[in-house]
């Protein structure tokens, strides 16, 4: 099966939820990958805002999961997987998007109080504030900026009426940066892939938790 429409098969299959926000998980990742784009923002920036919350998508939680006081890790789910096929430039911005959040909300004064109220909820569960030690770290990474501005972007991405470019559109932006296009096998969490699929009937592929 190709990488492209696995993921494409995940936007479809899994992009309803919402986990607390006014619009569906993939109208916000398209949503935020147009904020990026229109900010001038690189390709492979516009396509870590699109793919950030992709974690969500494979994860297949529940959405009132924050409400338990559980973590889905998501950030590093959804990069674990992609890593296979994407370059660091668009892999690290994902991974560090929630820590951005952190970030954002320990260093810059009324960042906190702009935040929808289901990031707010979230901010709890994915560790608080940082400590100095955990802000050093941070700034250490080299895409901590681009995580930021992916940051910014999945905040801007919450509008219950915006028009922006297709999936597909977004779906061929991706396709031109993947360094490979077919699916390998990882270990531990099966992802079955549909088996109503002609290309990739009786096959799966596996996620690194």
């Amino acid at each position: 099966m190709k990488v492209i429409d696995f993921i494409h098969q995940q936007f479809i299959e899994n992009g309803h939820v919402a986990y607390g926000e006014r619009i569906s998980m993939a109208e916000h990742m398209m949503q935020s990958a147009y904020f990026a784009e229109k900010k001038n923002g690189t390709r492979e920036l516009v396509v870590a805002a699109f793919l950030h919350d992709f974690g969500h998508l494979i994860l297949g939680l529940p959405e009132d999961i924050t409400k338990n006081g559980i973590d889905g890790f998501h950030e590093d789910i959804g990069a674990d997987f992609l890593r296979p096929y994407l370059p660091s430039s668009i892999l690290d911005p994902i991974q560090l998007h929630v820590a951005a959040k952190r970030y954002l909300c320990t260093v810059k004064p009324g960042y906190l109080a702009k935040l929808s109220q289901a990031s707010k909820d979230t901010l709890h569960v994915q560790g608080g504030l940082m400590s100095e030690q955990e802000v050093n770290q941070f700034e250490a990474e080299p895409y901590f900026k681009d995580a930021i501005q992916v940051r910014l972007f999945d905040d801007l991405g919450k509008e219950e009426a915006l028009v922006h470019p297709s999936l597909g559109y977004y779906l061929a932006l991706t396709e031109q940066c993947l360094t490979q296009t077919l699916l390998v096998s990882n270990s531990n969490v099966n992802v079955e892939t549909p088996s109503n699929n002609s290309c990739c009937a009786d096959s799966e592929t596996t996620l690194n938790t």
